[in-house]
């Protein structure tokens, strides 16, 4: 890696891959997004050259292909990593049994929101595909975590599963969602679409909310529930605890690691 160059830092989900091109020191030079069923290509063309790309995937095969051959038609030759979890990174320790088999997204993200929010026991919620929960004492030590459906993969598993409820997509949903509405209680809808868009909707954020009290309980100390992901605008809405938006704790942590990396190199 070039010293004093800039990263490519990039985030590949399940749904579409996040990238930004950031300064040693962090300063952001340019952003951007793409589905995966996007034909377009990023605005990589006018950029600085980057002296590596750092990368999450957790998409699979096929997107990891997509992304190596767009960084080849821009920079062949760019040196990159993809990350992976492992015990211990940036003052966060790993207490997955087997450290390497956690998502190296939710990896990534524990380090970005360890460093926003110093000092701080935190519950990070990721509302993507899958729904995330990481619970992370202040000292950087990663407990344990959850896993369940996401918004849009619940509504889509009613639809494909049920023979009378309607598939509903995300852009559809969101349509029939009520931000004022969720808010109050209780809320129940009178025709189907919005029973299970919003059914979805408070399934989520009772899961959050559960877990962040019996953290709050556990601990006996004040938890800070931090928020991100695609569908965080529609199941924030409907949380009734405090919380804290943060749209780029991938990222963030893939900047770190790509900072602490360059330190070990003495680059």
């Amino acid at each position: 890696m070039t010293s004093g160059a800039p990263y490519l830092l990039i985030d590949a989900g399940n749904s579409r891959i996040k990238w930004t091109l950031v300064t040693p020191n962090g300063a952001q030079i340019a952003a951007g997004a793409l589905a995966h069923d996007d034909v377009d290509e990023p605005s990589w063309s006018n950029l600085p050259a980057p002296g590596g790309a750092w990368l999450s995937n957790v998409a699979g095969e096929a997107v990891a292909a997509r992304i190596t051959a767009l960084l080849d038609a821009h920079w062949p030759g760019l040196p990159r990593t993809t990350i992976r979890a492992c015990a211990t990174q940036c003052g966060v320790t790993n207490s997955y049994t087997t450290p390497h088999a956690l998502g190296s997204d939710r990896w990534a993200g524990m380090i970005g929101a360890h460093a926003a929010f110093p000092g701080e026991h935190l519950l990070i919620a990721t509302f993507g595909t899958a729904t995330t929960l990481e619970a992370l004492r202040a000292d950087g030590n990663f407990v344990g975590g959850l896993i369940a459906p996401g918004w849009t993969l619940m509504m889509r598993s009613l639809g494909e599963h049920t023979a009378q409820l309607p598939t509903l997509d995300a852009s559809a949903a969101r349509g029939l969602l009520d931000a004022t509405e969720a808010r109050r209680g209780p809320f129940f809808a009178t025709d189907t679409p919005r029973s299970l868009s919003a059914g979805c909707t408070l399934a989520q954020a009772g899961l959050i909310e559960r877990m962040w009290r019996d953290l709050q309980d556990e601990w006996q100390v004040p938890v800070r529930l931090v928020v991100s992901g695609g569908a965080v605008d529609e199941v924030a809405s409907a949380l009734k605890v405090p919380h804290t938006r943060h749209d780029s704790l991938v990222l963030s942590g893939l900047a770190l690691i790509a900072a602490e990396r360059a330190v070990a190199r003495g680059a």
